[in-house]
């Protein structure tokens, strides 16, 4: 239970993939401007990460060290063709919003790190289990990210439902500011994206130096 506990603290916190390992900047940026997609995007990467996660484990023992970097990226290639087969199938609209960065996981920093640092390294319960906490901490970080640039950039929360669930999804948008709110451009455009994700890097260190603070004053006390 303990190396469970310790893989959610690492997912979600310690070793957060979008606040801490600075992994996968390149979608984390350029695909925040809306809830939407990143929710998306964090949950087909999720998705990646479990099934490459798990994949890889299965097969550690039978793949020599020499090759094991190509062997990873080609699980992780078919699994990302799969997705984007199976998005452009069911969700088009969101498939040709998300457009090259679907493709893109391919090539995540984070998904092919866990591969290599844990997956091949440990059995198949534990690895289906850190790869399902890293893409659930990337997804957080992503969706808090986009949610605060679409508040501030056009006011709403959830604008682009209808991307998945069709027309009727439209009054389904949340108007968190007044209707004659003008926006503010620079959010949804890539500095915004920037100064938002510096902002959670900001909150989440002063998080940390603040329990730290309060961990020595209890010990000091004590």
């Amino acid at each position: 239970m303990n190396v469970y506990q310790e893989i959610v603290r690492n997912g979600l916190w310690k070793q957060n993939a979008g606040l801490v390992q600075l992994l996968g900047l390149c979608p984390l940026l350029a695909i925040s401007n809306t809830t939407v997609n990143a929710l998306s995007l964090g949950l087909a990467t999720t998705l990646v990460m479990v099934v490459a996660n798990g994949s890889v484990s299965v097969i550690r023992a039978v793949v020599p060290k020499e090759i094991r970097i190509a062997v990873f990226i080609l699980i992780i290639a078919a699994l990302v063709t799969a997705i984007q087969l199976l998005m452009n199938a069911f969700v088009h609209p969101l498939y040709l919003v998300l457009g090259i960065f679907i493709p893109l996981i391919t090539t995540n920093c984070i998904v092919l790190a866990r591969c290599e640092a844990f997956a091949s390294k440990n059995p198949v319960l534990p690895s289906l289990f850190d790869g399902l906490m890293m893409g659930v901490g990337l997804t957080l970080v992503l969706t808090l990210l986009g949610a605060g640039r679409e508040i501030v950039g056009k006011g709403t929360l959830f604008s682009g439902l209808d991307l998945v669930f069709g027309p009727a999804a439209r009054d389904w948008v949340i108007h968190i500011l007044p209707a004659d709110y003008p926006g503010l451009l620079v959010a949804v455009l890539p500095p915004g994206a920037f100064m938002g994700l510096g902002l959670l890097i900001a909150t989440k260190n002063w998080l940390d130096t603040r329990r730290e603070a309060r961990a020595q004053m209890a010990l000091q006390a004590a």
